[in-house]
């Protein structure tokens, strides 16, 4: 492709950078995740835009120094980008959602930087294996040993005693008390914090409950999942 662009290479940068997007948001809307097709078409097309105007303008440069400043544009684009996807990331306690939301917004815009420098090839690749990883590699994890953790909160008797609430549930890796509080009736509330691990989503949060409640009263079950 030419440093400086016609109008129908400009449209094929254009349309390989559409087509990226669509694939790879296509994954992202499916998953029902912040930044879909929209968005991560309208990035794609961002940073494909700053880097077809880069290549206008670098014919107009007459110096290195100038072509230096120009070349900043579309490099700004992409540091501009990390702000997108840090609004994509939340926090909630200990659980981090939207990383990979992130992530791809920030492989989009250098796609569309590829696309929009005209290095369609590498675009090309690069889109490839988006998809690829983005989708058929998200049914490896289930096949992935994956620690799980929760709080279970159990009802004792006042006077009983901790339990060995690991030993009640065998699947269970650690189980950690983390405190307790007098309730009505003279009973008390005891908390933990467990863990275990699962493979293909066996054991699954249900399963540990139900494990649970066959020695003790739960009162309360809380599954901390995680979303990318």
């Amino acid at each position: 492709m030419p440093i400086t662009p016609g109008w129908v290479d400009i449209a094929v940068r254009l349309a390989a950078t559409v087509i990226a997007g669509a694939f790879i948001g296509l994954d992202r809307e499916r998953g029902g995740h912040s930044a879909g097709l929209r968005t991560t078409i309208l990035v794609g097309l961002a940073a494909c835009l700053s880097m077809i105007q880069a290549n206008i303008l670098l014919a107009t440069s007459q110096s290195a120094e100038g072509s230096m400043d120009i070349l900043r544009f579309p490099l700004g684009v992409l540091t501009g980008v990390g702000f997108i996807g840090g609004g994509a990331i939340l926090r909630r306690g200990d659980i981090t959602t939207g990383i990979t939301t992130a992530a791809t917004l920030w492989l989009i815009t250098a796609i569309g930087l590829c696309f929009g420098g005209g290095q369609i090839v590498i675009g090309a690749i690069v889109t490839i294996l988006a998809v690829l990883i983005l989708s058929p590699l998200k049914h490896v994890d289930r096949w992935i040993s994956g620690d799980q953790r929760g709080t279970v909160a159990i009802r004792l008797e006042r006077g009983a005693g901790i339990p060995d609430v690991k030993a009640a549930a065998p699947d269970l890796s650690e189980a950690i008390f983390t405190g307790l509080r007098d309730i009505e009736d003279g009973h008390r509330e005891l908390v933990y914090e467990i863990r275990w691990k699962s493979v293909r989503g066996v054991p699954g949060a249900d399963q540990i409950a139900g494990s649970l409640e066959k020695s003790f009263h739960v009162m309360r079950f809380e599954h901390r999942a995680t979303a990318t």
